[in-house]
């Protein structure tokens, strides 16, 4: 029989991510108070990452060369890429990398459609509280005037944009959420897969995928929550709209993390069909036999 380790390669990476759903589903159920900490903590990091973001960007603009404003983006998007690093370190809650996880679980029947939505639930609630934190001390104090805000407004009004421009523009928005989200769970997975060792080159592989998707203009549901609230409760903003692209990222983030990556991975790694074909088949020639086990002439 061949080598499964060689043709299910993603064995460990899946039952890391089954180990870590085990985990989620114990404290979203009789540890909710904690795990909502811990989701609040995710949506924290990253509401002050994206203000440090939009803070760098205004710095490069505020220089009023073209060229600096692009360097600008750049630098920002590698400091942003950075929460994605402090969520995995500090053991916090992302709404967007436990999709794939329950998605996994779902595919395996680890889970239940029940406990798999209420960790996507608190845990999304969590990042809101977060993200809410975060608005709060930007609107007491200094840190979204000026040209940081100005910074934040032109990115809502991109982002809301979308949802004027009709069937085209929805499909624009759904696409960036289904990338981004797919770039995020990679770095995930190959946090996983337990052939990265090295911790520098898992936060290389987290901040990348950051960076991509916060460069390149990809939707991720829980960063737009955040500068919603941020923006909103200072400057004020559409609800109506708001709420329309968040529907929107979040049915794309689902199928780029937790389709695309999460099942595609629990299918692709599944070894259970081809064990049991194998083992009605029995022995086959060119299979390994022990020369102990023939009788002699």
């Amino acid at each position: 029989m061949a080598d499964t380790s060689q043709l299910f390669p993603g064995k460990h990476f899946i039952s890391t991510v089954l180990d870590a759903l085990e985990t989620k589903t114990t404290m979203s159920g009789g540890l909710a108070r904690i795990y909502l900490m811990r989701a609040a903590m995710a949506g924290l990091l990253i509401g002050i990452m994206y203000v440090t973001n939009y803070t760098v960007l205004a710095a490069f603009a505020g220089v009023g060369d073209g060229s600096l404003v692009d360097i600008g983006k750049i630098v920002g998007a590698l400091i942003f890429g950075f929460a994605l690093v402090f969520i995995y370190y500090s053991k916090s809650e992302l709404l967007t990398s436990n999709m794939m996880i329950v998605s996994i679980g779902a595919y395996y029947r680890r889970t239940t459609p029940w406990r798999a939505t209420r960790i996507l639930l608190l845990c999304y609630g969590g990042n809101i509280v977060g993200g809410i934190v975060v608005a709060l001390m930007v609107y007491f104090s200094s840190l979204g005037d000026g040209a940081v805000g100005e910074q934040m407004q032109h990115s809502v009004d991109v982002k809301l944009g979308y949802l004027s421009e009709g069937a085209a523009g929805w499909g624009d928005l759904f696409v960036r959420a289904v990338l981004c989200n797919f770039m995020i769970n990679l770095a995930m997975l190959l946090v996983y897969n337990g052939l990265i060792k090295d911790d520098f080159m898992k936060s290389l592989a987290m901040i990348m995928s950051v960076f991509i998707f916060a460069f390149v203009g990809f939707e991720h549901s829980v960063a737009n929550t955040v500068l919603f609230t941020v923006v909103g409760m200072k400057d004020g903003i559409d609800v109506g709209l708001a709420l329309g692209n968040l529907a929107i990222v979040l049915v794309g983030n689902f199928i780029g993390g937790g389709l695309l990556i999460g099942y595609y991975y629990a299918y692709a790694n599944d070894d259970r069909k081809y064990l049991r074909s194998q083992s009605l088949r029995g022995p086959q020639l060119g299979d390994a036999v022990d020369a102990s086990s023939l009788d002699e002439d």
